[in-house]
């Protein structure tokens, strides 16, 4: 949860809050029916930025490295865990946001690099390239690199790298059929490289992910297997319920 969306929502709920003290107090608008109607509608609308700013910082107390629960870095050292790149090989991660996950696989694999790609839109300000240059720095990591990228058509060729990952990025894309995404990441994915990527992976958002998982089987990879991370491995259920991560499962596996 980026500092900058808690923000931003925050403000516009001291705008909505501001406006509607505007409408119901001075004489900007004359009609009292209008007045009431404009002067509630804003007041509607900022409680709910309001609500919803408290939902985000508490979500961003719970991810945050500087927090008491620190959920961030047991998800990100958890995944990382999972990646092993051989001497000279190259690793990739999808959507990498502020650089954590790429930093910590290139801090578990020094005889190795790591790409790290992602969009950083508009609507995730906060995370930029220089931001995850900074970061690699300050963790005195050197084997790693950042890019603009576009998970939907990664720019690289088939089969170019020894490992990719991504940590909650995949549910955030407008899509019909997430599992073609994951596809396209597994697509640049070496022939005896590992994978391990973690998301939402509700029916509702990708289909039946077991019958995925067998699919991948079928197709030839190795030790697939979907793991619910729920329940005490990266948080509790309670937690996923509150924090609407109800469905997050690890993806790892072996091409």
């Amino acid at each position: 949860m980026p500092q900058g969306m808690v923000l931003g929502t925050l403000s516009g709920a001291a705008g909505c809050f501001g406006l509607a003290a505007v409408c119901g107090y001075t004489g900007l608008i004359k009609n009292k029916t209008v007045k009431a109607a404009a002067a509630g509608g804003l007041l509607l609308a900022g409680t709910a930025a309001g609500g919803a700013a408290l939902w985000m910082g508490l979500m961003y107390s719970a991810f945050s490295y500087d927090g008491k629960r620190q959920m961030s870095r047991q998800i990100i050292e958890g995944i990382a865990d999972y990646v092993k790149l051989p001497e000279g090989g190259v690793g990739l991660d999808v959507g990498c946001g502020s650089g954590a996950l790429t930093i910590a696989c290139a801090r578990r694999n020094p005889q190795a690099r790591f790409i790290g790609i992602d969009r950083w839109g508009r609507e995730y300000a906060s995370f930029n390239k220089p931001l995850c240059e900074a970061n690699a720095r300050a963790e005195g990591v050197s084997n790693t690199e950042f890019r603009k990228g576009d998970a939907l058509r990664l720019d690289f060729p088939d089969e170019s790298f020894d490992a990719v990952t991504s940590n909650y990025v995949y549910h955030n894309i407008p899509s019909s059929d997430r599992q073609a995404i994951l596809l396209e990441t597994l697509r640049v994915l070496k022939k005896g490289g590992c994978f391990a990527l973690h998301d939402i992976f509700s029916e509702a958002r990708y289909g039946n992910m077991q019958a995925f998982v067998q699919k991948l089987r079928a197709m030839g990879y190795e030790q697939v297997e979907l793991i619910d991370t729920t329940k005490g491995m990266f948080m509790s259920s309670g937690e996923a319920g509150w924090m609407a991560l109800s469905g997050s499962a690890l993806l790892v596996g072996k091409k």
